[in-house]
């Protein structure tokens, strides 16, 4: 069947950190890269993104976290995707996050995390790259035709 419809991705900011450049600038490259992009806006809980993810038949979520809740806030991403039939969402994310601390993540599920300096560029062609091939092996867009 193929690739039908943009890649949709659902940006977050999980918890308490309130700085939000970042994310804004990330999500408009993916927009501007022709993705379909929801940005859920600052302090949301790990609740929140999974329904809007689920909602909004994402094929991919992205964590921006700068607050040191990274293990906790990816952790409880992942459990509750899991726990609503979900986990083909692809998850990744990125922000201040200690490199001793990305292996541990990636083994929870965390298809990636780009680090402060991560070129815009490398972020989206990883999307791409990664999101738009898992979509491919699923059979095409999971999305409904209207």
């Amino acid at each position: 069947m193929g690739v039908q419809g943009p890649i949709r991705v659902v940006v977050a900011k999980p918890g308490l950190d309130g700085h939000d450049r970042g994310v804004k600038v990330i999500a408009r490259a993916l927009r501007d890269a022709g993705m379909e992009v929801v940005y859920t806006g600052l302090h949301q809980s790990p609740e929140q993104i999974v329904d809007t993810a689920i909602q909004e038949d994402a094929d991919a979520v992205g964590l921006s976290i700068l607050s040191g809740a990274h293990n906790t806030l990816f952790a409880r991403v992942l459990e509750l995707l899991r726990e609503r039939d979900a986990s083909d969402i692809t998850v990744f994310g990125g922000g201040i996050i200690p490199e001793e601390d990305i292996p541990p993540l990636r083994a929870l599920g965390v298809a990636a995390i780009f680090t402060p300096g991560a070129p815009m560029a490398d972020i989206v062609r990883w999307v791409e790259e990664h999101v738009g091939a898992a979509r491919e092996a699923a059979g095409g867009d999971s999305r409904a035709e209207l």
